[in-house]
């Protein structure tokens, strides 16, 4: 029962803003796709206030 509960916690929750730049970072094809990527995080694209 509980491993029920568990598995429906962590469907609902939301990723982190770790997770969330390490998954797109992860996405990168190539070093220059990689490259803009990481200028990006560096500038806050996931840390902004909405």
């Amino acid at each position: 029962m509980f491993g029920q509960i568990k598995k429906i916690a962590r469907a609902l929750r939301v990723p982190s803003v770790e997770e969330r730049e390490m998954a797109y970072l992860n996405g990168a094809g190539d070093r220059v796709d990689l490259e803009y990527r990481q200028r990006q995080v560096d500038r806050g694209l996931f840390r902004r206030g909405f």
